[in-house]
C-alpha cells in the first residue's frame, strides 16, 4: 500500500531503514528485516548510502516485498543520469512498488568509490517532476508509455539546519514537484525541531512529516555525527547520558522513546534508522503504541 494511503488511515506512521549487504549474502538483510515484519508500515532500502558500493535497492525492495514488508525505493541522483533514472521507476512499478524516496545522494568522496564520476544529471526536486510526468504516461520528452506506473513520492527534510529560510524554500519546490511525504534527517532535540515545524505549518504546508529518528549506540558516533553530518545537533545532554549509560542497548531505547513522545503530537509519524541495532526496534515500536 502507497504511503499516503496508510497516512489516511492511521494515527501514527512508522516506517524504518534497511541497508542492502555489500554483496549478495541476504542472510543478514532478512535477520534485520525480521525485527520489523509485522510491527512497521513500510521499510526504506537505501541506496548506495554514503557513496558505498552495495546491493540495489530496486532488487531489495522486490525481495522486501515478497518478505511481507511494504518497501520504500530509495533513488539518489548521484549515480544515473535521467534515462537511467526514468527506466528505474518502470522498472519499480512493474515489481510491485509503488513507494520512492528521491535523494540527491551522498559526495562520491566520502564513499568507497571517491574516483567514481558523480552523475547529477537532474536534481531531486526535478526527478519528483519526472516522475509526476512518467504517471501522466509520458517520459521526459514527451514520448508516450506503453502503461504508466503509479508511485507515492517521499523526500527528504531536514529541520534542524541553521538556515532555515533556504530548508523551506527547498520544502516548498519539493511540494511543488510532487512531493507527498517527508522524512527527516535525524531529530535529537525536540524543542529545535519543534520550531521548524512551527514555521512549515506557518508556511502552509500540509503535506505529512515522519521525524527521522537515529539510534544512538556511542558517544563516538554522536560526536562524529555531530561533526560531520551537516544538519544533525545532538545535546551535550544527551551525549552525557550516553557517556554514563551502564547499559548502552537500554538508554538508547530511552532516549529514541523520549523523543518520539515529545514530537509525536506535532507530526505524522516516525521514521526509525537503527543503522545495525534493529533488534531495538520492536521495543521502540512497543513504547510507540503504549503512548
Amino acid at each position: 500500500m502507497e504511503i499516503p494511503e496508510i497516512l489516511k488511515k492511521e494515527k501514527f506512521v512508522i516506517t524504518a531503514e534497511l541497508g542492502p549487504p555489500k554483496g549478495t549474502d541476504l542472510s543478514g538483510f532478512f535477520r534485520q528485516a525480521e525485527f520489523l515484519k509485522g510491527r512497521v508500515h513500510g521499510a526504506n532500502v537505501t541506496d548506495q548510502q554514503s557513496a558505498l558500493m552495495k546491493l540495489g535497492s530496486l532488487a531489495a525492495c522486490h525481495l522486501l516485498k515478497d518478505f511481507g514488508i511494504e518497501p520504500i525505493l530509495q533513488i539518489t541522483c548521484r549515480d544515473k543520469n535521467r534515462i537511467a533514472l526514468q527506466s528505474e521507476i518502470l522498472s519499480a512499478a512493474v515489481l510491485g512498488i509503488h513507494n520512492v524516496l528521491v535523494l540527491t545522494g551522498d559526495p562520491i568522496q566520502i564513499g568507497d568509490h571517491p574516483e567514481a564520476k558523480p552523475v547529477f544529471d537532474i536534481d531531486a526536486a526535478e526527478l519528483m517532476g519526472v516522475i509526476k510526468k512518467l504517471e501522466s504516461g509520458a517520459d521526459m520528452t514527451d514520448h508516450k508509455l506503453e502503461g504508466a506506473p503509479t508511485m507515492a513520492i517521499g523526500a527528504a527534510l531536514n529541520p534542524c539546519v541553521q538556515d532555515v529560510d533556504t530548508e523551506i524554500s527547498k520544502t516548498r519546490r519539493k511540494i511543488e514537484k510532487g512531493a507527498e511525504f517527508f522524512q527527516t534527517q535525524g531529530v535529537f532535540d525536540p524543542a529545535l525541531f519543534l520550531r521548524f515545524m512551527e514555521r512549515y505549518k506557518k508556511e502552509g504546508f500540509t503535506v505529512p512529516v515522519l521525524a527521522g529518528i537515529i539510534l544512538l549506540k556511542s558517544v563516538k558516533m554522536a560526536n562524529f555525527m555531530n561533526e560531520k553530518i551537516p544538519g544533525i545537533f545532538i545535546p551535550k545532554e544527551m551525549i552525557a547520558r550516553l557517556e554514563a549509560a551502564k547499559d548502552a542497548k537500554a538508554e538508547c531505547i530511552a532516549i529514541a522513546s523520549e523523543t518520539i513522545k515529545a514530537i509525536r503530537p506535532h507530526v505524522q509519524g516516525v521514521h526509525l534508522m537503527a543503522i545495525g541495532w534493529e533488534e531495538l526496534i520492536p521495543q521502540i515500536v512497543t513504547n510507540i503504541h503504549k503512548n
